[in-house]
């Protein structure tokens, strides 16, 4: 039970990402004082888990309304996933490609902070994956939903000490930190891909 916790949140912290939104954040606000940063932080990270605690409750609804099967979401899902990674892995990673969104430097809150930098489309399907209705119990799904609470909280404070954390680490290292993750999150997505499969097949 511990390691699958372990697990999750490692998986979580994967596919948010929180040092990979630093960057981001830092560069949406650097037209705004303190307080204001300060708001941006919070009112963000609680937009971004009510975004990811909407697909929580709603996304399997939309996918089974559809009639998609539990083995085609986990192969879609996971191949969905792994393009993600990839992005992270060889792409410009998540700090460039999402400063670069910034045009409107009064309305950051929303987007790019909490979309698509906390709540990004992988972080939406990763929640979606994590708390399957024919593979999780209700505790489950709750305890899940709870992790995905405990990472965006982790996520806040981040944004809250972002200059600390960039003037310890520095931006090469939260690009490098963010590969990492963007490896991580390719393995678990490859292994979504293989279950599905098995499960088909079978």
């Amino acid at each position: 039970m511990l390691i699958d916790i372990l697990t999750k949140i490692l998986f979580l912290i994967a596919v948010i990402d929180p040092l990979g939104s630093v960057p981001v954040y830092l560069e949406a606000t650097k037209r705004l004082d303190d307080h204001h940063k300060r708001k941006v932080a919070i009112r963000a990270s609680i937009i971004a888990f009510g975004i990811l605690l909407f697909f929580i409750v709603v996304g399997q609804v939309i996918l089974e309304g559809m009639n998609v099967s539990l083995d085609a979401f986990q192969i879609s899902g996971g191949v969905i996933l792994f393009l993600f990674a990839l992005t992270m892995i060889f792409g410009d990673g998540k700090p460039e490609t999402e400063k670069h969104m910034i045009k409107d430097y009064k309305h950051v809150t929303i987007f790019p902070v909490a979309i698509p930098s906390i709540a990004s489309p992988g972080a939406i399907m990763a929640v979606v994956i994590l708390t399957d209705n024919h593979l999780y119990t209700i505790d489950q799904q709750a305890i899940t939903t709870l992790l995905v609470m405990l990472v965006v909280a982790i996520t806040m404070l981040v944004l809250l000490a972002a200059n600390q954390v960039k003037r310890i680490i520095g931006e090469y290292g939260i690009t490098v930190i963010s590969k990492i993750m963007g490896l991580i999150l390719a393995s678990y997505a490859v292994q979504s891909v293989l279950s599905g499969l098995r499960d088909f097949f079978a």
